[in-house]
């Protein structure tokens, strides 16, 4: 869903280096870190989520989010199909290979991939063998948390400007400056910083509504024109989609990278404004809302000052992949999921309990976590990809349940 390629720049580099020594600073005057605020302040004593210190003295013991666990603690456990999670974990293994940490995978990833026409209890008893449980759990000590949906949409649109077809869809601006602040400070890993060059200053980048106004100048990166500006935010905020053409030929779009503000939930914002109720704060409510009121459209959208970038990629034909995640392997409908991959590492097999969208009839399976999201953030956190089509759209759009979650890790790559 969300991923993006290092472009480091001089200017930014020296930005982020400011940065840094700011959030240093701020880190040794505050004697205690709360939780979850580690990634702003990494040389704290004992500055793991949960633990507090001071500097010179020692750190109180940090709190685990990662909790040993055993396979009859799972659920249903015995009861999924794992052969329909097979494909999705040898994507993972492709990723994995090429990873310093291949060695502790490569046991069950060579195990998984010998087996011939295996039954669901030859892919369970592999699983026992090579890999341990362990449950996720919250700073608080709970284990429960939000899991909610994406998909990829569809949307149409052309190569060139003209009614109905003006939406801009755009790739990566020349202008963007990009930068991974693991590369200054290896604490900060996960986390970018993006701006741009006003004269000799890196300042932020264009927002949602300097850009949609043509404030910023497009640059010869219009990758195709579509027909509405709702669908074309909720492809944002999905991260990749597909695009029918005039000829009946489709293209996919690929999440590229986005302008470095904040998200803010429109959904959230018209509860506040007391235009509709939380439980109607759907896609489908939300686009509902957008058919009624218009002329408030535009408004409502640059809200949000977050805007998404794309690039184009070709679909095969028969292609019922999805898009690549952030692992770089194509997603697997109803098997991959987004995660937090400051708690999670990408690649890992995880078992979700939850139930299905806006019911209580319980969804208990083996997933990857072979994606990440700015809004997926938290130990107990995933989002589910349901795939393509309005089926995927109606199961993802009504989705925001609780859940647990069970990584499944080999011997070594286990917490200490």
């Amino acid at each position: 869903m969300l991923k993006s390629q290092p472009r480091t720049t001089g200017p930014l580099r020296a930005l982020a280096a400011a940065l840094l020594v700011l959030l240093l600073t701020a880190c040794g005057t505050r004697s205690e870190a709360p939780q979850g605020d580690c990634p702003a302040c990494p040389a704290c004593p004992g500055c793991e989520p949960g633990a507090t210190g001071e500097p010179g003295k020692p750190a109180t013991p940090a709190y685990k989010p990662l909790q040993p666990a055993r396979w009859s603690d799972l659920p249903a456990w015995n009861d999924d199909d794992l052969r329909a999670a097979l494909p999705a974990f040898l994507q993972s293994c492709r990723a994995l290979a090429k990873r310093p940490q291949w060695p502790l995978w490569r046991p069950a990833c060579e195990q998984a991939q010998a087996l011939s026409a295996p039954s669901a209890a030859a892919i369970r008893k592999l699983f026992e063998a090579r890999f341990q449980p362990w449950l996720l759990t919250n700073p608080d000590g709970s284990s429960d948390g939000l899991v909610t949906g994406y998909y990829e949409p569809l949307l149409r649109g052309s190569r060139t400007r003209g009614k109905p077809y003006v939406e801009a869809v755009l790739g990566v601006p020349p202008d963007l400056l990009s930068i991974d602040l693991g590369a200054v400070q290896p604490e900060l890993k996960n986390l970018r910083l993006r701006g741009r060059l006003q004269g000799n200053k890196v300042v932020p980048y264009y927002s949602r509504a300097e850009i949609t106004r043509g404030e910023q100048s497009n640059g010869g990166r219009v990758l195709l024109w579509v027909d509405d500006p709702v669908e074309l935010f909720f492809l944002q905020i999905q991260g990749s989609g597909r695009v029918r053409l005039p000829d009946g030929s489709m293209t996919r779009l690929a999440f590229a990278d986005q302008n470095g503000h904040p998200y803010q939930s429109i959904g959230k914002l018209l509860v506040e404004r007391g235009e509709m109720t939380l439980d109607q704060a759907s896609m489908q409510g939300i686009k509902q809302w957008a058919r009624a009121n218009p002329t408030r459209l535009a408004d409502l959208l640059n809200a949000n000052p977050r805007y998404v970038f794309f690039s184009e990629q070709a679909i095969r034909s028969g292609d019922g992949e999805g898009p690549n995640g952030a692992l770089a392997v194509p997603l697997t409908p109803e098997r991959s999921i987004a995660v937090d991959p400051r708690h999670v590492p990408l690649g890992a097999p995880v078992f979700l309990s939850t139930t299905r969208p806006a019911t209580t009839t319980p969804l208990r399976r083996l997933m990857l976590a072979q994606d990440t999201g700015s809004a997926i953030r938290g130990v107990v956190r995933a989002d589910f990809f349901w795939g393509f089509g309005d089926q995927a759209g109606s199961e993802a759009g009504r989705m925001k349940q609780q859940g647990k979650m069970w990584v499944l890790l080999p011997p070594g790559a286990a917490p200490e």
